[in-house]
């Protein structure tokens, strides 16, 4: 029997492009004070949709980010996802120019909608004025897998390489994807999510989801768990990170964040919302037992919350399922109330949150939620202090996935 230690999966690198903060540490700053920064949306060709508010990133200028070689043949989706890998690799400290051991570097990410403001772009093009002028990079620009490949591409990482696609709750399901490559051999692995809904030709396909708000407050138009929920708004960005072999880490003088110790996923259905609370559960306890860890040592919830009455309340049964009589106790939070759901991005983005917030000791308020109608503890109005070790963050998708990941608060993590 091998005396050896098992590799662990920990993250050493976030970077984060989101509406509230084009860096993590503003991203944190925000999601710390409980700022809302939902809006109208101001994209060219929606003012006429029923869909009012959502979160835009603002001032996100990809020219001074990301080459012009590169800016050609990628969607704004992929524009954020690599400048948020940029950021998690420099906060890693890998060397850009020379990365070490390039076959040893994978990247993964999640995506739920693709690149739909380039393909609108392309194809009105081929209507208005022929074949003949339409871009060669259509073919791959609109493409679930473009921001693994021109990460990939950029950075010259070699190693495995991959593309969740399994709803919003993808998010989660790559860094998982990502834990398992690191435990079975792979040196690190560039994973995240980050989208880019708000275009005319995507926002017309979102408004077939029933969940979708179209209240035109900005304070008033996403407020899961309250008696006034009516959906959700979407939200642009994401985050990316960079999740490494534990003992890698160390030789190179990198500080261990977080431990990627546990996941679940199940799957129940489109819009069956009252089924999600049996597979939440399920996903929940498969993440603990992954983990080893207890209920009662789960710190701090960061919750899906959907903002629709039947699946805030299917979340809510859930957690109380799955961590018995911990879960009225345990402090819930949901900080994407203030920025909107990013898709994929938004559990990539929560689970960036919960390791600030193991770091810092703190859990972030729920924004724009002042009046709960269930039996959780949710965090509200302002972030409240706590000893924070674990977290547990869920995510749920329209089209029926449920996810849930267990990390834990880094050996050197800056208090």
């Amino acid at each position: 029997m091998s005396s050896e230690r098992p590799r662990r999966a920990v993250v050493t690198g976030i970077g984060v492009i989101a509406p509230n903060g084009l860096r993590a540490d503003a991203y944190w700053k925000s999601v710390r004070e409980g700022l809302g920064v939902l809006d109208r949306i101001t994209r060219e060709g929606c003012a006429d949709l029923p869909l009012k508010v959502a979160g835009e990133v603002r001032g996100f200028d990809a020219s001074a980010l990301i080459e012009d070689r590169f800016l050609v043949q990628t969607d704004r989706f992929s524009h954020y996802a690599m400048a948020a890998a940029q950021l998690a690799i420099d906060d890693a400290g890998f060397a850009r120019e020379d990365p070490a051991e390039p076959f040893e570097i994978g990247v993964v990410t999640a995506a739920g909608s693709g690149g739909g403001e380039f393909g609108q772009r392309e194809l009105q093009k081929l209507w208005g004025q022929g074949s003949k002028f339409v871009g060669p990079y259509q073919s791959i620009a609109w493409f679930y897998a473009a921001s693994t490949g021109q990460i990939s591409i950029r950075s010259g990482f070699k190693g495995p390489c991959g593309v969740v696609a399994s709803d919003e709750a993808g998010g989660l399901d790559g860094i998982a994807h990502a834990a398992r490559a690191v435990r079975r051999g792979t040196g690190a692995v560039i994973v995240g999510a980050a989208e880019a809904p708000l275009a005319p030709y995507s926002m017309v396909c979102q408004l077939g989801y029933p969940e979708l708000s179209t209240v035109e407050e900005p304070d008033r138009a996403y407020r899961p768990f309250t008696a006034g929920a009516c959906g959700f708004v979407p939200a642009e960005g994401g985050a990316m990170l960079v999740v490494e072999d534990e003992s890698r880490a160390r030789d190179r003088g990198a500080a261990v964040r977080a431990v990627v110790a546990g996941h679940g996923a199940t799957f129940t259905g489109a819009s069956r919302w009252e089924e999600s609370r049996e597979g939440l559960a399920r996903a929940i306890r498969v993440a603990l037992d992954e983990a080893e860890c207890a209920p009662e040592e789960i710190d701090v919830v960061f919750a899906d919350a959907l903002g629709v009455p039947e699946a805030d309340r299917a979340e809510a049964l859930a957690i109380a399922d799955a961590l018995g009589a911990h879960a009225t106790r345990v402090p819930v939070t949901a900080p994407k109330t203030g920025i909107g759901r990013a898709y994929c991005g938004a559990p990539v983005l929560d689970t960036a949150a919960a390791v600030f917030a193991m770091e810092h000791g703190v859990v972030p308020p729920t924004p724009n939620v002042f009046d709960i109608c269930h039996d959780l503890d949710l965090v509200m109005s302002r972030a409240r202090p706590a000893e924070l070790r674990t977290a547990l963050v869920l995510s749920r998708g329209l089209m029926g996935s449920n996810a849930a990941l267990v990390v834990r608060r880094g050996d050197d993590s800056a208090r």
